[in-house]
């Protein structure tokens, strides 16, 4: 029983380990100076042996990187990967990545001497580097030309002031658009500062120089007048600024699109508030304005009127003239009292 569990333990582990990163097969396309390609399979560990080079360089683990290992220059743009020799180029696991086009028709030529490359008088890696960032910035490009003409059909149909209700569709329209934008200008930075990178230091573009490390030739060449450093500088250069001018044209973009929403938002305020219902509106707030008005004003002269004279009681109003009739009398009694005194010493 114990043999039976440890011969099966063994089988699992040598399927795990055929399963692992090492023997995994991979997919290859090679080209050479000439422009002639070739297909095959090799296994990773394989491939690190021809290449001389380790899993780790391999590994692929950054979404776009151009590095240089043991004479080799491994680059990644997302999806594209390729390792460039002095004598070949390789695209790893190239199959359903939709670049046959590509492959078959341009890099091909490219790579012979043809095409519109600006390097075709130098080494083969600069022929390799240039048609693979070509390839980069044409697709950008492709993208940034989709995306301008339908973000300013829609951002027109949006700020009309003419329209009297706005598209939802459009809006939607706007808002996946705005989304591929920001994508695209994720992408066009970091392709920006991938170059960016190489270009601050002056070893690693020494290092993308391959043949000037394996061709003895190469140095006579620099001695007179060549310095393919500064060739490899310019052509980074050439790419960065490309990139950047691409970037600007996506960054305005973002600000019409930023620009046109207040716009957007002042039409659809305007279209809620439509004249007739302005004039009904307005006229209920004077109606009841004119009634709380008249309300306040009966109820301030409730309150505003004077005050009536106190009430005097009955008994008051009958005794009155009794006690002004014993006034009266009174006065009279002392008015003749002073006449009969005054009378008396004249007698």
């Amino acid at each position: 029983m114990e043999g039976k569990c440890a011969k099966t333990s063994l089988i699992l582990c040598k399927r795990l380990s055929s399963q692992g990163l090492g023997y995994e097969p991979v997919v290859l396309m090679k080209f050479d100076k000439e422009g002639n390609t070739s297909y095959f399979e090799k296994k990773k560990t394989e491939l690190y042996q021809e290449l001389d080079l380790q899993a780790r360089d391999l590994r692929f683990q950054h979404q776009m990187s151009i590095t240089s290992r043991n004479n080799r220059i491994i680059m990644r743009m997302e999806f594209l990967k390729v390792v460039i020799t002095p004598e070949f180029l390789l695209i790893l696991d190239y199959r359903n990545l939709n670049l046959e086009h590509w492959l078959f028709n341009e890099l091909a030529a490219q790579l012979a001497g043809g095409g519109q490359l600006v390097t075709y008088s130098l080494p083969f890696e600069f022929r390799a580097i240039e048609a693979i960032l070509q390839y980069w910035i044409s697709k950008l490009q492709g993208r940034l030309n989709t995306l301008q003409p339908q973000i300013l059909e829609t951002l027109e149909a949006l700020v009309d002031p003419k329209v009297l209700s706005v598209d939802r569709s459009k809006l939607h329209v706007l808002l996946q658009n705005g989304k591929s934008l920001s994508e695209l200008e994720t992408d066009l930075k970091v392709f920006k500062e991938t170059i960016l990178e190489i270009l601050d230091e002056e070893e690693l573009i020494e290092e993308l120089c391959l043949t000037k490390w394996t061709d003895p030739q190469v140095f006579e060449e620099s001695a007179s007048g060549i310095d393919h450093a500064e060739e490899m500088e310019l052509l980074l250069e050439n790419y960065y600024r490309q990139a950047e001018d691409l970037a600007n044209e996506a960054r305005e973009l973002r600000v019409l699109i930023d620009d046109s929403e207040s716009v957007i938002f002042m039409n659809l305020d305007s279209h809620r508030n439509d004249p007739r219902l302005f004039w009904l509106v307005t006229g209920i707030m004077f109606l009841g304005s004119g009634l709380i008005w008249r309300r306040l004003l009966s109820f301030l002269g409730r309150h505003l009127e004077p005050p009536l004279p106190p009430h005097v009681p009955a008994i008051l109003k009958k005794t009155q003239p009794a006690a002004s009739r014993m006034e009266i009398k009174s006065d009279l009694k002392a008015e003749t009292l002073g006449l009969s005194r005054s009378t008396l010493p004249n007698n």
